[in-house]
């Protein structure tokens, strides 16, 4: 691994200006994750799009970046953090501006997967940039800033594309990402001293273009389902290839030398319960976080910038309550958290899928998004150390990155199996999605109980090279 930069040769001054060069650069990326959705209905008016197309809107952007993060990670070893965290900024950029210049549906998901692929070499990036340029002293209170600083524009964006969507254009979310992108490229040469790995020789080119294809394939066919039917022979024979390719994927990262995706840190049981909990539980935070917003403007007469301030309070307590939790976390073990918290949260979406949603904010939606932020709260402070503390130190950067591609593509599977719920005929499947999104939070829940070993102490390592360390 290489060492941080002598200290001496990062001022506070530079630090800082460090520090605003990877928030502005990875809040492109957490950004657009949230505030398209505020404008999806707009746009479906807008460019004619069928509800499968709305869908492949948010999905193009989650399937390459949930199947392209882990690679993106090691290009930036491979190459140069700060060469490939520009040259992802760049390219997010002119994916943004492609998608505000979208004359049709097809155009701008073409576009968006543009976006993904951007997003992919951006976040990892930004995080190895602050990991290679402050020693270990520094570096906690600077990777703890950034966390925060992407929760404040998280939950800010979705606020600010409804704004803009009523005030201006939908096209006006995707613009506004220039003046960032310029800033931010402005900042990172100014700033930012370049880092690489010299371990890091080889990329994982086929894992990755396998992982892509068939994910891409597996969501396609789903997503079809809604308007060919589950009797398509295009829908199952897409299906039963997408599993396929997966398979192969698992059986390549078995015997690849320098796999994205090392199988070995699977032997780990609290790696593996936590990497299941994270799947089941983004996969009803996102399609909760999708439908929600969609609803409220569709049904129940929000304008864009009302739905979209619905989440603050669901950012406002995470982001006010997360050291609380990450404290408590400490002292009754993450397994408690882990447990309680998804459960928790799955409350909330019940409630949020009851009838009364439709008599208004303060009664009808704030009651089950402060429970359902009271349970995310719980179990994303534990949810990330756990994953890290499961495996040897020497993988906890690799363990790190392929929890959060499973926290995408959990996303990307929920915007397409719930969307067949949702978009069938007969308008009343919003009930259905939330009853769904509970019951896939509370069997994380379960899984947590059942695998989290309090503290994951189960550092274990496997035999062989690739355990090593």
């Amino acid at each position: 691994m290489v060492a941080a930069m002598d200290e001496q040769t990062i001022s506070k001054g530079r630090g800082r200006l460090i520090l605003a060069a990877t928030v502005l650069g990875s809040s492109l990326a957490f950004i657009d994750g949230s505030v398209v959705n505020v404008a999806l209905p707009t746009i479906r008016q807008a460019l004619n799009a069928r509800p499968e197309e709305i869908q492949w809107i948010v999905n193009a952007y989650l399937l390459l970046l949930g199947s392209l993060v882990l690679i993106g990670g090691s290009a930036g070893d491979r190459w140069g953090r700060r060469k490939v965290f520009v040259v992802g900024v760049i390219l997010f950029a002119l994916a943004s501006l492609a998608c505000a210049l979208a004359p049709t549906i097809g155009w701008l998901i073409a576009a968006r997967a543009l976006q993904g692929i951007a997003a992919a070499l951006v976040v990892p990036a930004s995080l190895a940039i602050l990991g290679a340029a402050f020693d270990e002293e520094r570096r906690g209170p600077m990777i703890g800033a950034w966390a925060g600083f992407g929760a404040v524009t998280a939950a800010l964006g979705p606020v600010l594309g409804g704004w803009l969507v009523d005030a201006v254009s939908w096209r006006a979310v995707f613009l506004i990402n220039l003046p960032i992108a310029a800033v931010t490229v402005w900042l990172t040469l100014r700033a930012v001293p370049e880092s690489r790995d010299p371990d890091v020789q080889h990329l994982d080119w086929r894992g990755a273009i396998l992982a892509a294809a068939g994910l891409g394939a597996l969501t396609w066919g789903l997503t079809a389902a809604g308007e060919r039917g589950w009797t398509s022979p295009a829908v199952w024979s897409t299906i039963v290839a997408g599993a396929a390719i997966l398979v192969g994927f698992v059986v390549l990262q078995g015997r690849e030398a320098h796999p994205m995706m090392p199988l070995s840190l699977y032997r780990s049981p609290t790696f593996s319960g936590a990497n299941l909990l994270t799947l089941a539980l983004y996969f009803g935070l996102t399609g909760a976080m999708f439908f929600l917003p969609y609803e409220l403007i569709a049904k129940h007469g929000y304008k864009a910038a009302e739905a979209g301030a619905t989440l603050l309070p669901l950012s406002a307590v995470m982001g006010t309550l997360s050291g609380v939790a990450g404290r408590i976390a400490n002292k009754v073990g993450a397994r408690a958290m882990l447990t309680v918290g998804p459960i928790t949260a799955g409350i909330g979406f019940g409630l949020l899928g009851m009838p009364w949603i439709a008599s208004g904010f303060w009664t009808g939606v704030l009651p089950g998004l402060l429970v359902l932020a009271l349970g995310m709260t719980i179990s994303v402070a534990p949810l990330t150390s756990t994953v890290m503390a499961a495996v040897p130190s020497s993988h906890s950067g690799v363990a790190s990155g392929i929890n959060n591609a499973v926290a995408r593509i959990a996303g990307l599977l929920a915007v397409a199996v719930l969307g067949l719920i949702y978009f069938a005929p007969g308008g009343g499947g919003y009930p259905w999605v939330m009853g769904i999104s509970a019951v896939a939070a509370i069997v994380a829940g379960l899984v947590g109980a059942a695998t989290i070993r309090t503290g994951a102490r189960d550092r274990r390592p496997a035999p062989g090279p690739a355990s090593a360390g």
